[in-house]
């Protein structure tokens, strides 16, 4: 019984330290990324609610880079937009805009 329950505790505290360390990736990625023109990552991930978020960046972020790329004044940003690189990252993006929007109660430490 008691290792059902150190295996049970063992996985969950893997599985919450995983989530938690993408929400930390997406920041880094916004941070590096998006900060230039969006300034604070709190303006932005707070200016829609979670439901938002989820449908922008739904299908690795199609939504998202959509926006950019539709948009004349984000044409520096057009190149990571169309890459690998901003797909791949594109889940741990949204996993920080989720965790800081409008109606989350979070206040992201961008710096």
């Amino acid at each position: 019984m008691k290792k059902i329950l150190f295996s049970f505790l063992t996985i969950t505290v893997f599985f919450l330290g995983t989530a938690e360390a993408r929400v930390y990736k997406g920041q880094k990625t916004y941070v590096k990324k998006c900060r230039k023109c969006h300034a604070g990552g709190q303006e932005l991930a707070a200016s829609k609610k979670k439901k938002s978020w989820k449908k922008i960046m739904k299908n690795k972020g199609e939504g998202l880079a959509d926006i950019h790329l539709e948009d004349k004044k984000a044409k520096k940003s057009w190149k990571y937009f169309e890459s690998k690189k901003y797909r791949k990252y594109s889940k741990h993006l949204k996993d920080f805009l989720v965790e800081y929007a409008k109606d989350s109660g979070n206040v992201p430490a961008c710096n």
